[in-house]
């Protein structure tokens, strides 16, 4: 009796590490899948000493964060703690933040931007993001190295209605952070804000838009046949935003961002579209972070890109919104390499037909029958692979060896029966 009581207590215990494998298992198929999978990134912790001005902080540390790998131009994040301010201002307004980077392989647009809001009567001032560029003039394959200017007052923080009161800051932070460069590139000294001439159904005059534009090519060389990705970013230029038409923009709408491609056959242009949020009369149009354009070359080439129209509407084939640059001849273009070869899979291998060989009885094969499969042309999704990450990895292995214990368990259990006959 106590080894069937044992059995019942072993069988429970191997149930629960089966269901806890099974669902370890799809916990880690979660976090690895595509739509979770993160953008890799690199951070440079600097540390300042700082005074004077509106703000008692001494002593601050920053997060500069760029992304692993890059072409063309990439976007740099500052992280800004807390701040305490001396005095309370008797008005609502911004932190104003000044900066600079020593950039080798590249040119960095010095930081000038309003971060974090300050509230009237208020002397806290919570931590904040602002951003600046690096426009690369590395080559693909090199190395762009981003690290803290060291000279006085590379860092300034001011409020928005009184910038000629500063807060003067020094690191000395010696440390660097690198971006590996991709396929792509700058156009020389060409410009990437782009002029737009926006025109709707219902106004009579167009709309003149500056968008500042930066195109994210592919970091590895596609070949002919397969899919590959363009991310594309847009900025405003204070003042000159796309404005909803009277009518105002409902939701529902999308944005449709293009692309211009010569040097390769075939392919010419490439769209891209994002959902938008609905704007009233007036109010600028919310862009969006990124839209991806997808597209496949059928042919091995260099491709030179560069922005194009945008359009905006509940179809690509039908805008509401129609902006046409002005400046084309003049905008910053990057290059695309498509190697030669095919992205689509090779057709399925026939399998060859046996000679049937006589037998007194006929036996079932043991061997499983083989099916023929068909990869899609412009690839399948397969998930995060290598950049799933060590936590993800983890869930994997633990999900594994859980499942092979449940399995292990339950071939022990299909034993039992015959103890207890022996009993």
């Amino acid at each position: 009796m106590g080894l069937l009581r044992a059995s019942g207590v072993w069988e429970r215990l191997v149930r629960k590490a089966a269901i806890f494998g099974i669902i370890s298992s799809v916990i880690a198929l979660v976090l690895v899948s595509p739509a979770q999978a993160a953008v890799a990134e690199k951070t440079l912790t600097l540390s300042y000493t700082c005074a004077g001005g509106p703000f008692s902080n001494t002593s601050l540390s920053v997060e500069i964060i760029v992304p692993d790998t890059g072409s063309g131009t990439f976007e740099v994040k500052w992280k800004l703690p807390a701040l305490t301010l001396r005095t309370a201002p008797t008005a609502t307004t911004q932190v104003k933040v000044a900066g600079k980077l020593l950039v080798t392989g590249g040119t960095h647009t010095d930081l000038d931007k309003t971060g974090a809001s300050v509230s009237s009567g208020l002397t806290t001032v919570l931590a904040a993001q602002v951003t600046s560029t690096v426009a690369v003039t590395a080559t693909t394959g090199q190395q762009v190295t981003v690290k803290g200017a060291t000279e006085q007052g590379s860092l300034k923080l001011s409020l928005a209605n009184a910038t000629t009161d500063a807060t003067t800051c020094t690191t000395t932070t010696a440390q660097s952070v690198t971006v590996t460069v991709g396929q792509g590139g700058g156009g020389g000294t060409q410009e990437d804000v782009v002029t737009y001439s926006c025109t709707t159904g219902t106004e009579s005059s167009p709309q003149t838009v500056e968008i500042k534009v930066t195109l994210t090519m592919p970091t590895t060389a596609p070949k002919a046949g397969e899919q590959f990705t363009i991310g594309w970013a847009g900025v405003y230029e204070t003042g000159s935003e796309l404005e909803a038409p009277s009518t105002g923009l409902q939701t529902g709408n999308k944005i449709f961002a293009n692309v211009s491609i010569t040097g390769i056959t075939g392919l010419t242009s490439a769209t891209g579209s994002a959902d938008l949020t609905a704007a009233t009369d007036g109010n600028p149009i919310t862009l969006p972070t990124r839209i991806d354009i997808r597209a496949t070359a059928n042919t091995a080439g260099t491709a030179t890109i560069k922005p194009a129209a945008v359009n905006i509407g509940t179809s690509a084939t039908s805008p509401t919104i129609k902006c046409e640059p002005q400046n084309a001849t003049t905008l910053k273009t990057y290059t695309l390499t498509v190697g030669s070869g095919t992205g689509s899979s090779p057709s399925a291998t026939p399998t060859p037909s046996k000679t049937p060989t006589p037998t007194p009885t006929p036996k079932p094969s043991s061997s499983k029958s083989s099916r023929n499969s068909t990869t899609p042309k412009a690839g399948v999704d397969t998930g995060g692979g290598g950049m799933a990450g060590p936590d993800g990895r983890l869930f994997v292995l633990v999900g594994s060896v859980l499942i092979t214990a449940a399995g292990v368990g339950g071939l022990l259990m299909r034993r039992r029966p015959a103890a207890r006959f022996k009993l």
